[in-house]
């Protein structure tokens, strides 16, 4: 990441709660670490808590302790990095408090200034009109948007219209932490910055695409938000459909925000609608029962704390996407994400169609695997090939074994730090670039897919399947590429 050395205003709604203490505080520490702030950039906490600024540059300091190891007995950063905090009190619910951010001199000296609204959606639009009322929406400054945006269409676009009353669609950065991993960006590099695979990047040498974020966590204590979401709007509206849009989008013309949504948006838009009895054949939802990982107990959904046993709430997802387009006409996109399965990560894998003829004996056929390309996401970020190669040796015959290409991020840039999602884009909203945020479009798209799966769902009484924690899911989402012949890579 090059430099971005104009002096910005950052303020943080929300700047005392779990977000900011575990993300956006560590990432703005790590960009401050790196020579990537000015040195006039200004870091303003804002939250009804009535504290002083010495007692949030304390709570801080502990916090940074815990999520950024490297901050401990930092001499260097910390005393510049505490100059930049201050903290306000403002109760996003009453207009008048917002004139404490003057009282700040928010966006003096034609300063840009982003506010973070790390707040529940609902108080979005409030927030946006105060600021408006006091002077707080000039072109310099941006809102950024923290998900989830509403739980279906309707609400999603009351939020959005909120907004859009007092800022702009180039000031609004709807953002999702996917987006600013580094093997995510790299997708991009892979399949426009080589002439390896945009070529046989289509139905003629693809069989099917497959996207996974796998977690072994529960709702940890978050029953009524989590009850509230579903996999569905917690993961899939989101991180699982922006994935599938920069596998399956077109090349753009340049890379630039609204060249690279553009094409983004043409791909939502030809997902193959899934409602009706389309929605029992194409998706599968479930809910963990307890089980084991890692070799300790863990509770099912229902014995959660606060837990409702009624609730038809889906703690995983598995899908079948089509994309009706010609690029990938008769492709499979499967999609799945859940809570309490057997290991967490989340990738992509696009699997190649089979060799169309084997020249080769009956044993190197039966060790003959299609071409994989794997990109893992978390917990590690790496890039793996899988090819065919000659077992070496000089037996008789063409003895052949599958080997693995592999790019390891770490090992490749080892001499570079990795940066965390939230700094590339942090970094990316005080630059004013919005490639890698969803425009209000998108997010109306994607939200008009999942809302008819969702209605489908609505209209039965069949509940989500029980799944054992630690198992990879219910059978039935096991079976869902074997009705079409494929399985999931990983069996």
């Amino acid at each position: 990441m090059k430099a971005s050395l104009k002096a910005c205003d950052v303020v943080i709604f929300g700047g005392g709660g779990d977000l900011a203490m575990r993300k956006l505080l560590p990432a703005l520490y790590h960009l401050d670490m790196d020579g990537l702030l000015a040195p006039t950039t200004r870091i303003i906490g804002a939250s009804r808590r009535e504290v002083s600024t010495a007692e949030y540059q304390e709570k801080i300091r502990a916090a940074l302790d815990e999520f950024v190891p490297s901050s401990v007995g930092d001499e260097k950063t910390w005393p510049r990095f505490k100059e930049r905090l201050s903290y306000v009190s403002v109760d996003a619910q009453q207009e008048t408090d917002f004139s404490r951010l003057n009282d700040h001199q928010i966006g003096g000296d034609n300063r840009d200034v982003v506010f973070y609204l790390a707040t529940s959606p609902d108080l979005f639009g409030s927030i946006c009109s105060s600021l408006a009322s006091h002077g707080l929406n000039a072109e310099r400054m941006r809102v950024v948007l923290e998900k989830p945006l509403g739980r279906d269409l309707m609400s999603s676009r009351a939020i959005n219209d909120e907004v859009m009353k007092n800022f702009n669609e180039q000031q609004a950065f709807r953002i999702d932490h996917y987006l600013g991993k580094e093997t995510v960006q790299n997708l991009l590099a892979i399949r426009f910055g080589n002439t390896l695979f945009e070529p046989l990047w289509d139905s003629a040498h693809i069989d099917n695409v497959q996207i996974t974020v796998s977690e072994t966590v529960g709702v940890e204590g978050r029953w009524g938000y989590y009850d509230n979401a579903g996999a569905m709007r917690d993961m899939v509206q989101n991180h699982l459909i922006q994935l599938l849009c920069l596998v399956a989008m077109e090349p753009p013309g340049r890379m630039d925000a609204d060249s690279v949504r553009d094409e983004k948006i043409k791909v939502l838009k030809a997902l193959r609608p899934i409602a009706g009895a389309n929605a029992y054949t194409k998706t599968v939802r479930g809910q963990y029962a307890k089980g084991m990982i890692k070799g300790k107990d863990v509770k099912g959904y229902f014995d959660e704390e606060g837990s409702n046993p009624n609730s038809r709430t889906e703690t995983f997802v598995a899908l079948r996407a089509d994309i009706d387009n010609w690029r990938w006409a008769g492709v499979p996109f499967y999609l799945r994400t859940g809570k309490r399965l057997g290991q967490r990560y989340s990738e992509i894998v696009i699997q190649y169609k089979a060799v169309p003829h084997s020249i080769f004996s009956d044993e190197s056929n039966r060790q003959l695997q299609r071409n994989q390309l794997i990109i893992r996401l978390q917990p590690e970020e790496k890039i793996s090939l899988t090819v065919m190669n000659k077992v070496p040796g000089a037996s008789e015959g063409m003895n052949l074994q599958p080997v693995d290409l592999n790019l390891s991020l770490t090992e490749a840039f080892n001499d570079k730090r990795s940066p965390e999602a939230y700094e590339r884009l942090l970094l990316d909203v005080m630059r004013n670039d919005a490639t890698l945020f969803m425009r209000y479009d998108e997010v109306e798209a994607a939200w008009k897919w999942v809302d008819g799966i969702m209605s489908a769902w609505s209209q039965t009484s069949e509940r989500p399947k029980e799944y054992a924690s630690g198992s990879w899911g219910p059978a039935a989402s096991m079976a869902l590429p074997i009705k079409d012949g494929r399985n999931w890579h990983d069996y």
